[in-house]
């Protein structure tokens, strides 16, 4: 049995709260820490933790034997040093998305992670979905060829209020807009899919949200050796219509699931029919493909118990995670410098630390509206392939 507790007690934290509750006779949660401990034990009602404590700092875990494994859901700005603390502590963690703001910080807790011992996984949940692990296994198939182009949209829409939480729309505290808190997931699937990119163009801007130093809206183009991914990342598409298309050489595939196959005339023009065959065989491969035992943060979860359990890596680790912040490091680089910036970054990049990047970031607009919380719910719709009927919460 794993003792498991959390840090941050805001949205996302019920996900993994839920999660952790999907399997009783692995894990109990013992503690739960936030700031505001009111908070704490409000979610500690809501979810009948009875037995679990609530504590207001997470140096109040540090150096408990009785803690097997924490879930880090605090702001992005404040994820390194409390996962340092912890991993140093002798303890596992799982951290929200992203990892960290910049790359020196994602560095700083592999190192600790190193020395510690402990198992560190970075949360990208939308590996554990059926339709992405089937996109999944048709790429792997080689049935596609060799992929040309791969377009995905993190679309969202966001109003103006949404940047009036207090910790939403600055550098310095929410590390950058869409690109870095919206689009980390879809940059993750990027790279599950085709590996890591040789080089990344991009332009970004502000289109209305004008109480947010930070983008609201960025296309990335990131370079392989012969193939192409268009990334667009934004909280101004209504609707949040997203999906994901593969370009291989002899077929396409796209989430929500679709499938095309040309074939070629003499005069190189494609036939009427085109290859009826591909297809066939491409969804036959959809079709056979095994479902989950486990969706979303649950799939995640289990897996990093079960890694825990038996001693093997979880199959999403910090290297995942910081791979995902070098592709929106060299996003926000390629559009502030009007360039095209190539991978991977050096340690002596102006980018490479969390003051580099704020010494460079525009700032659109200032920040002039604060509040502490915002009423109404929380949307958590719009995940690859869905429109407003997914499971992913944002914080």
């Amino acid at each position: 049995m794993l003792n498991v507790a959390l840090v941050g007690t805001g949205h996302i934290s019920s996900t993994h709260l839920r999660a952790y509750l999907r399997f009783p006779e692995r894990c109990r949660i013992v503690a739960l820490c936030d700031i505001v401990p009111a908070r704490a034990e409000a979610k500690k009602r809501e979810h009948g933790l009875d037995d679990a404590v609530v504590v207001a700092s997470h140096a109040e875990l540090l150096g408990r034997d009785d803690i097997d494994l924490v879930s880090v859901c605090t702001p992005p700005s404040t994820h390194t040093q409390i996962t340092v603390d912890l991993l140093r502590a002798g303890t596992n963690v799982v951290v929200e998305k992203p990892m960290a703001p910049s790359l020196a910080e994602c560095d700083a807790m592999l190192a600790a992670e190193r020395v510690s011992g402990k198992r560190l996984s970075v949360i990208a949940q939308n590996r554990f979905r059926d339709d992405i692990a089937t996109l999944k296994e048709a790429l792997d198939s080689g049935l596609l060829g060799p992929v040309a182009h791969l377009r995905t949209d993190s679309a969202w829409w966001r109003g103006l209020p949404y940047y009036d939480l207090s910790w939403r729309g600055t550098w310095q505290s929410e590390g950058g807009g869409p690109t870095l808190n919206h689009a980390i997931h879809h940059i993750d699937l990027v790279l599950w899919l085709l590996g890591s990119p040789e080089a990344v163009a991009a332009i970004m801007t502000n289109a209305w949200h004008d109480n947010a130093e930070v983008e609201d809206l960025s296309v990335a183009l990131l370079k392989y050796d012969r193939a192409i991914a268009q990334l667009t990342s934004s909280v101004v598409h209504h609707g949040e219509v997203q999906e994901i298309v593969v370009q291989g050489r002899d077929a396409s595939v796209a989430q929500p699931w679709a499938v095309h196959a040309e074939a070629t005339q003499p005069n190189g023009f494609p036939t009427s029919e085109g290859n009826t065959g591909l297809v066939e065989q491409l969804e036959a491969l959809a079709t056979a493909h095994r479902a989950l035992p486990h969706l979303g943060h649950t799939g995640q979860i289990d897996d990093v118990l079960t890694a825990l359990e038996t001693g093997r890596p979880p199959a999403i680790g910090g290297e995942d995670g910081r791979r995902t912040v070098e592709v929106v490091t060299a996003i926000y680089q390629a559009a502030i410098e009007r360039r095209t910036v190539d991978l991977p970054i050096p340690a002596g990049s102006p980018y490479y630390t969390g003051d580099g990047v704020l010494d460079n970031a525009p700032r659109y607009f200032a920040k002039s509206r604060s509040v502490d919380d915002l009423q109404g719910t929380i949307s958590v719709g719009g995940e690859p392939g869905t429109s407003r009927t997914a499971t992913k919460e944002h914080r």
